[in-house]
């Protein structure tokens, strides 16, 4: 999943190396939390109008994770 992420921002960015992405441990509830981190200056191709790209972002990893049955979470920060 960590991939699928990082793949997924990394085509958006102009900054390809400021790209990372860090995952918590699960929860209590078994949610695991990924924290994607970009540079400043593409913080806005990352999130879109509105929020579009974020929520497009979350609603596909939201799916790859439903496919190998996690529940996951992500942040971008």
């Amino acid at each position: 999943m960590e991939e699928l992420l990082t793949t997924i921002a990394c085509g958006l960015v102009n900054d390809k190396d400021a790209v990372s992405v860090t995952v918590d441990e699960p929860d209590a509830e078994g949610v695991i939390v990924y924290h994607l981190h970009v540079a400043p200056d593409d913080m806005g191709r990352v999130i879109g109008k509105q929020g579009r790209i974020a929520k497009a972002i979350r609603t596909v990893m939201r799916a790859g994770a439903g496919m190998v049955n996690q529940k996951i979470m992500v942040e971008i920060d």
